[in-house]
């Protein structure tokens, strides 16, 4: 059985999905946006703003489901640029530490919304 997620300490999905489903003992968390909840105002600093921006929402989900970061098994990180991958890098090691989840990057043509990074992630509960 799956059962949604939802907390207002991140902004809510742009489309017809959830911001994670739980599912067992498993979290699928729907890629986070740098989108502040509370002004709903899109991300224009710099990649490590934005990407502080995308994983303070996936804490949230992830919270918000009793579990926390250092539970994330997985993560898929997609950039608008690769060329800021050193940048989001540093700020991402801020919020994981060994050992660390399984990850894939990539470089996307066009993210929702135009906004520079967006990250999802796999968490066991």
């Amino acid at each position: 059985m799956k059962t949604e997620i939802f907390t207002e300490k991140s902004p809510a999905a742009v489309g017809p999905y959830s911001q994670a489903i739980k599912h067992g003992d498993t979290l699928y968390v729907s890629g986070q946006l740098p989108i502040d909840p509370e002004t709903g105002k899109i991300c224009d600093g710099t990649i490590q703003e934005c990407a502080r921006q995308a994983l303070e929402n996936l804490k949230a989900v992830v919270e918000a489901a009793g579990a926390s970061m250092d539970q994330v098994l997985k993560t898929t990180v997609l950039m608008a640029d690769l060329e800021d991958f050193a940048d989001a890098n540093a700020v991402y090691a801020e919020y994981f530490s060994k050992p660390y989840p399984s990850r894939c990057a990539y470089q996307a043509a066009k993210l929702p919304l135009n906004v520079r990074i967006e990250i999802e992630a796999i968490v066991a509960l």
